[in-house]
């Protein structure tokens, strides 16, 4: 690069990574479709090569922009966390604090956690990324993370609180239509509820709780944990729950228990460097202590004999 380019040139090309259209990412930005044009030519001249292609589907990142992507997203992370880290007192319980979760805990467990903490402390604004994907918490990407796997990088504060429990569910009303299964072979006879997408840890799952079955075999195939449940309590058919979410309705019950019982660990992960400041340190503790109590009110829910 001959000249380095502004931040909002930056922060444009990885809008435009991002959505893939200079209509989208200057509707994300706020800023008009010729502004980010401009942006985005801006970088391609101080790179001395194209970072788009268009397509059908819009703009296709070439390889030298997918080369830059990691550097641009590390940028907007630090930059949307200095405006969190600047919205509060470090020696108060206010401000911002950008917290990231799977979309099962975020949407089960999270919000009655999340409303206590606003009660006790109404100067605190959350930030609640929902995502399966393991968000970076040294690129401060979130403040704080709740994750279902141990935390491997360094420089992380991590406390896990226990682990929460799958197992197959289904609703009262299907199993008295269609009965209860007795054996994980007795699943080829009912209606299933599974992924979508498949991946390398489906494809293993699968060939360890539903053995002789493929993706073919799901009535119904979603990537989205909420729906999978909201299927599951219409009576659609059997799929996988948590034990703690599915206690909540009495009319689901937990069927081969023998077949499929997993641990999956709650972690409370947060970047050593933030354990000063006491927005960051409320909200650690908050969802801590919360998950804890969702761990200790679980128990196991078996089929009816």
């Amino acid at each position: 690069m001959n000249e380095e380019p502004s931040w909002d040139v930056y922060r444009s090309f990885a809008a435009v990574l991002r959505e893939r259209s200079l209509s989208a990412a200057a509707r994300a930005l706020g800023l008009t479709q010729p502004s980010v044009a401009r942006h985005v030519a801006a970088l391609e001249q101080a790179v001395g090569s194209a970072l788009f292609v268009r397509s059908p589907r819009g703009l296709s990142p070439t390889d030298r922009a997918l080369a830059l992507r990691p550097h641009a997203e590390a940028l907007v992370a630090a930059a949307t966390a200095l405006r969190r880290a600047g919205s509060g007192s470090p020696d108060m319980p206010e401000g911002v604090v950008r917290v990231s979760a799977s979309q099962a805990v975020g949407v089960w467990h999270l919000p009655p956690i999340l409303a206590a903490l606003r009660r006790a402390h109404p100067r605190l604004a959350i930030e609640l990324a929902l995502s399966d994907s393991v968000d970076d918490l040294l690129q401060r990407q979130a403040d704080v993370a709740v994750r279902m796997v141990e935390p491997a990088q360094q420089a992380l504060v991590a406390r896990r609180v226990g682990a929460v429990r799958l197992g197959f569910h289904a609703h009262r009303d299907y199993l008295a239509r269609r009965g209860t299964p007795a054996a994980a072979a007795d699943l080829r006879d009912h209606d299933l509820i599974g992924p979508d997408t498949e991946t390398a840890f489906t494809r293993a799952a699968a060939a360890r709780w539903l053995p002789g079955l493929d993706r073919a075999a799901f009535g119904l195939r979603t990537d989205s944990d909420a729906a999978h449940v909201a299927a599951i309590a219409a009576g659609f058919g059997i799929g996988i729950c948590q034990t703690a979410v599915a206690r909540r309705d009495p009319a689901l019950v937990r069927v081969l228990p023998e077949a499929l019982d997993v641990a999956l660990p709650l972690w409370i992960v947060m970047h050593e460097d933030l354990r000063g400041g006491a927005r960051y340190r409320t909200v650690f503790d908050a969802l801590a202590d919360g998950l804890a109590q969702v761990v200790a009110a679980d128990r196991v829910i078996t089929a009816p004999g």
